[in-house]
């Protein structure tokens, strides 16, 4: 078929428009292909590792504790008192220095006292003398009566003359004992052994047994106790220590701390045992009082000081421990995130906890000996999330974030 020279330019330029169209077609195609396989390729490419601080569940014995707060007391306190009226004479002792039971504190001027001493044993001495000669009228009377030169009237009279004279000697005896008391009262010694404190009356005042202020005041302290109290929760698991400890003799320690300690050993004021469970909870704030006696010879607890109180009821064997900040709680209950054996992975595994206490949580359930469990940076994580220690104290964050990378890389 004959074909003109325009049909003929007609057909090239159609048959070049075809190709011009399929490969801008080709193109858009490879182009719309390799967007759509870009998030892919993104989504391959491995998570940065997780930088977070681990700890190793360690094994060890623990104690079983109740803790409170307590205040040191004075295992016997006194305010010494003038028992007498009278004029201060003379002080014996220091002030804030340690006395003896028996020691002279004080003395009153004596001598009022010693005039009505004299006084009654002068009565004495004349009662004594009026009996000694009725007992030899008497005598005489027993003689005459039994040769009929006396009545039995005289008699009689004479023998109740006796009688009077001998109860008016002991009443005389009973002055003078009361007298001695008294004048014995003029020198004030220490009922008990302890620290004095600052000297109330000075010497030159005249001091009345009625007064309230007293003249010093000593306090017991070693020994020395802490009084402290517990929820009335804790009181079955104290009153079952307690009977526990009956049947063996033994007693409940208690352990005093400082009020701005943790609770190290470090820090440890004293270790004494529990001599009171009060007999009655407080309904007012539903706690119950407790009382420690400590022994003190350091002087480390003071009257009037608050103390961290731990009771310990016993020891938990072989307990399996964790810092607290590692668990994590969610609807399911509580857990941790766990190291896996290729030490870069975490993943979250329920644990049952006995207790939490100073910062330690003791493990009943869910984990063993020796493993690690992530205690910072759990917020960042997810189940099988890589991980990488954080920097130890003193690295800065550069290399932190360098050892990260590099966990990524490889």
């Amino acid at each position: 078929m004959n074909t003109t020279p325009r049909s003929r330019r007609t057909l090239l330029v159609a048959t070049a428009t075809l190709i011009v169209a399929g490969v801008a077609g080709t193109w858009a195609w490879r182009r719309e292909a390799h967007a759509a396989d870009a998030p892919k390729a993104a989504d391959a490419k491995p998570a940065p590792a997780i930088v977070v601080t681990t700890a190793t569940v360690q094994q060890h014995d623990m104690p079983i504790y109740h803790a409170g707060i307590g205040t040191v007391s004075a295992m016997q306190s006194v305010t010494v008192k003038a028992r007498v009226d009278g004029q201060l004479d003379k002080v014996g002792f220091t002030e804030g220095q340690d006395v003896k039971a028996g020691q002279m504190l004080a003395r009153i001027d004596p001598r009022t006292l010693q005039a009505q001493l004299a006084q009654v044993q002068a009565t004495k001495a004349k009662d004594q003398a009026t009996l000694a000669n009725a007992r030899v009228d008497l005598a005489r009377y027993l003689r005459l009566i039994a040769e009929d030169a006396s009545t039995q009237q005289q008699v009689d009279t004479q023998k109740a003359l006796v009688a009077q004279l001998e109860a008016a000697v002991k009443t005389d005896d009973a002055q003078i004992a009361y007298a001695q008391v008294q004048l014995g009262f003029t020198t004030i010694v220490a009922p008990i052994s302890g620290r004095v404190g600052a000297r109330l009356v000075d010497p030159g005042n005249i001091v009345h047994a009625a007064d309230t202020t007293g003249l010093v005041v000593i306090n017991q302290v070693d020994p020395i106790s802490v009084v402290f109290t517990l929820p009335e929760e804790a009181f079955q698991d104290v009153n079952r220590a307690i009977n526990a400890g009956a049947s063996t003799h033994r007693t409940l320690a208690v352990q005093a701390y400082p009020r701005n300690t943790a609770g190290n050993s470090a820090d440890l004021l004293g270790t004494g045992k529990l001599t009171l469970l009060n007999n009655q909870i407080d309904t007012t704030n539903g706690t119950v009082q407790l009382k420690g006696a400590f022994a003190n010879p350091t002087h480390t607890l003071w009257p009037g000081q608050y103390v961290n109180v731990r009771l310990v009821l016993g020891q938990r064997a072989a307990a399996l421990t964790i810092p607290a900040a590692a668990v994590q709680r969610g609807q399911s209950g509580t857990y941790v995130y766990a190291v896996g054996d290729d030490g870069k992975t975490v993943q979250p595994r329920p644990i049952e906890l006995a207790q939490i206490q100073d910062g330690v949580a003791i493990v009943d359930k869910g984990l063993a000996a020796g493993q690690k469990v992530v205690v910072d940076g759990q917020y960042k994580l997810k189940p099988g999330a890589a991980i990488t220690e954080a920097a130890r104290k003193g690295a800065s964050p550069a290399s932190a974030a360098l050892v990260a990378e590099t966990e990524v890389k490889k």
